[in-house]
């Protein structure tokens, strides 16, 4: 999948949550029917409340509790994606020079050119769908967790610090910190790359923007679930895929490659000859 294609996908899924996101309005209870409502909405209400109870009846901290546990379960899906991404930024000289080498656009060639490329793939076992995987994931949950407290009364009406859970911040402090971490978590996937992605690139800008209006908009509880689900990955980031550890092991091996052929290269000069 070339990168426009994983542009309009990731664009795609976006669009699609704004969308559902206002589908379903009508109370969750136990005699809510259907796969969505029943087993999935009403037990992200359940399970926010009963967290609620136990950390003091406080929503913001069952929400709070709620987002670490969904974030551990990810856990391994996201670090899975950040070593793939990896692993593809690694794989840029290697994909240009098939660039080169099958620069033709004739039909045959691109064929070519597209056998070679999923060979490579394939051998380094990278999938380069992978990085829109953690987002169609993370997608139904937002979602379910929108719905669970707009249409859940005592969360709805539930109060967090100066928020009214159910309502945007007032002050714009939850919105604002979430596009900030949402951007940190971005670049900091982004430093250990070769050569810059021009997708990573875009998403880099464009997701803090979109989260900040979102979270402008709708109501703070997501917000508040952005905040904790993006410290959280920044956390992760830092702890599992250390961008400044793996630049400074990939320049000390460049170090040691160009010492090599310094070394060889003095070794092959022809010495000068005594008169």
């Amino acid at each position: 999948m070339n990168k426009r294609k994983r542009l309009l996908l990731l664009l795609g899924t976006v669009f699609l949550a704004v969308v559902l996101v206002g589908c379903g309005t009508s109370p969750i209870t136990e005699q809510s029917t259907g796969i969505w409502d029943k087993y999935i909405v009403f037990n992200f209400s359940r399970i926010i409340i009963w967290l609620a109870d136990l950390f003091g009846g406080s929503f913001g901290a069952g929400i709070i509790i709620f987002t670490l546990i969904i974030r551990l379960v990810l856990l391994p899906v996201m670090h899975h994606q950040t070593k793939s991404t990896q692993k593809m930024s690694e794989m840029q000289p290697q994909l240009k020079k098939l660039q080169t080498k099958y620069a033709s656009k004739d039909p045959d060639t691109q064929n070519k050119l597209k056998e070679e490329t999923s060979k490579l793939y394939a051998e380094a076992g990278v999938n380069p769908v992978a990085g829109c995987l953690p987002l169609l994931i993370q997608m139904p949950v937002l979602i379910a967790m929108y719905q669970a407290i707009s249409r859940t009364e005592v969360l709805k009406t539930g109060n967090f610090l100066w928020m009214n859970l159910g309502a945007p911040d007032p002050y714009f402090v939850l919105p604002v910190l979430a596009a900030i971490l949402t951007y940190a978590t971005t670049k900091l996937s982004t430093m250990s790359q070769l050569e810059p992605n021009p997708t990573t690139t875009t998403m880099l800008y464009m997701m803090p923007a979109l989260i900040l209006f979102m979270g402008i908009t709708l109501p703070s509880a997501l917000s508040l679930y952005w905040v904790v689900g993006n410290a959280f990955s920044v956390g992760q980031t830092l702890l599992l895929n250390n961008p400044f550890k793996i630049k400074k092991v990939r320049e000390e091996k460049s170090q040691i490659e160009r010492d090599r052929r310094r070394a060889l290269e003095k070794a092959l000069k022809p010495k000068k000859r005594k008169k």
